[in-house]
């Protein structure tokens, strides 16, 4: 037994060598002036909880609320920022753009203003971007299409003009692409529909033009689209029967737009489809009876078009919900 001490204590000391090391171990000095210019930038709403000069924590000091760190060889990074409905005012924090090893930036629901930075394109490792809820204006910055690590991009509920950038269509890892509630115009880029990891796609309440013809147009687009939002728009044409090509669809929006023409039998028999929201529109003539035998749809609503007499709604009209649960991770 005693020949195997030295051992023991061996394995003891190098122990606490190696936590000695990890608790000692500096915060990379870019992340730590990142930071605290965002922190002089902020206000006191996120200040008063930002104690000391390390955002990773430093001594007795735990780390900055909102911020995460992981370690990379001899020093700590910074992976994740949220700071969130705190009321932060003012232009968007451009020395964000210097985390470069952040995973995950959420800054929404609160009142920044002006331009989403072009410079957002340097945060390589970034998977989820969620600025929603804010004030932000101008262009969606192209730059944000080199982010090819990308899962998840919220930018609803802003200002934001323009058209949607065919950059967004180089994201090879997007899942949930949330455009909805801004002032973008033009046509939605059917690039989109080359994102094979792409389940929810929502540009809804903007001022975009075009058709779903023109959106699919591209041969084995969108093949996982779960949910496709296109509601309060000015999207004028019919519903081309190649949409059942979209067999993974269970929700599809189409309400307070300008389309036309007659409801494909082909739709019906997309499998899983659950909601089905044709209202406000000038669709006309009969609705095929297999929609009322699908065994999935649970609402359909087609009030305030020109069907033919007779023809009948599925489901109680209500606000379709969903929560921020459904989407993130």
């Amino acid at each position: 037994m005693a020949h195997h001490l030295p051992s023991v204590l061996l394995l003891i000391v190098s122990l606490s060598l190696i936590q000695n090391a990890v608790v000692h171990c500096k915060t990379l000095k870019r992340d730590v002036k990142a930071l605290n210019e965002i922190k002089a930038s902020l206000g006191w709403r996120v200040v008063y909880a930002w104690v000391g000069d390390d955002p990773c924590g430093d001594g007795d000091l735990p780390p900055w609320s909102g911020v995460t760190c992981s370690t990379q060889g001899d020093y700590r990074v910074v992976t994740e920022l949220e700071v969130y409905a705190v009321s932060i005012v003012g232009p968007f924090p451009t020395a964000v753009t210097n985390l470069l090893d952040l995973t995950r930036l959420d800054l929404h629901n609160n009142k920044l203003t002006g331009p989403l930075p072009s410079q957002i394109g340097r945060l390589k490792r970034l998977k989820i971007l969620n600025v929603r809820w804010n004030k932000l204006q101008d262009v969606i910055p192209p730059e944000i299409g080199e982010l090819k690590q990308l899962t998840h991009l919220y930018l609803s509920f802003n200002n934001f003009k323009g058209e949607i950038p065919k950059e967004l269509a180089n994201l090879p890892e997007l899942r949930y692409l949330h455009l909805h509630e801004n002032h973008l115009t033009g046509r939605i880029p059917p690039e989109l529909g080359t994102l094979h990891h792409l389940r929810h796609l929502d540009v809804g309440n903007n001022r975009l033009v075009g058709t779903i013809r023109e959106l699919i147009r591209i041969e084995g687009c969108f093949p996982v689209l779960r949910n496709l939002y296109l509601n309060n728009n000015y999207l004028t044409g019919g519903i081309p029967a190649q949409l059942a090509n979209l067999t993974n669809l269970e929700i599809l929006y189409l309400s307070y737009n300008r389309m036309t023409g007659v409801i494909p039998y082909s739709i019906a028999h997309i499998p899983k489809l659950t909601y089905l929201y044709l209202d406000h529109n000038q669709f006309s003539g009969r609705i095929p009876d297999a929609f009322y035998k699908h065994p999935f749809l649970k609402e359909m609503y087609i009030e305030e078009n020109v069907f033919r007499p007779g023809v009948k709604p599925i489901g109680l009209h209500k606000v379709l919900e969903l929560s921020d649960a459904d989407f993130l991770v």
